[in-house]
């Protein structure tokens, strides 16, 4: 199942839309965000309670791998571990290229951002 997702360029807008998940009942260990700009995860994950997509969710190999891999392939990489498919993940990159945010919601069938 792929995850429910949602792009976001304004960062109030998503902070609203993951405080609306999580009085939805979501987990927040099923809400993850991604960005082409690291400084920018941390600080939106700090104000979000948000994860960032890590080893524990792609595993010890693909970390590896990510490691010698560049900035654009680790972010495809990392969508593909968590359920996206190949051409859905580099659809969302070139998104994420242009400074835009994305929030993944897994393991939950209907979420309304």
């Amino acid at each position: 199942m792929q995850p429910n997702y949602q792009i976001f360029g304004d960062d109030e807008q998503m902070g609203q839309s993951i405080d609306r998940i999580k009085e939805h009942g979501v987990d927040e260990d099923n809400i993850y965000i991604l960005s082409h700009d690291n400084d920018h995860v941390r600080r939106t994950k700090r104000q979000t309670d948000a994860n960032k997509i890590g080893v524990s969710e792609t595993g010890l190999g693909t970390a590896t791998k990510n490691i010698f891999r560049g900035k654009d392939d680790k972010l495809i990489s990392k969508m593909k571990e968590i359920g996206f498919e190949q051409s859905t993940a580099k659809e969302i990159h070139k998104e994420l290229e242009k400074g835009k945010t994305l929030l993944v919601v897994t393991n939950e069938e209907d979420v309304q951002f």
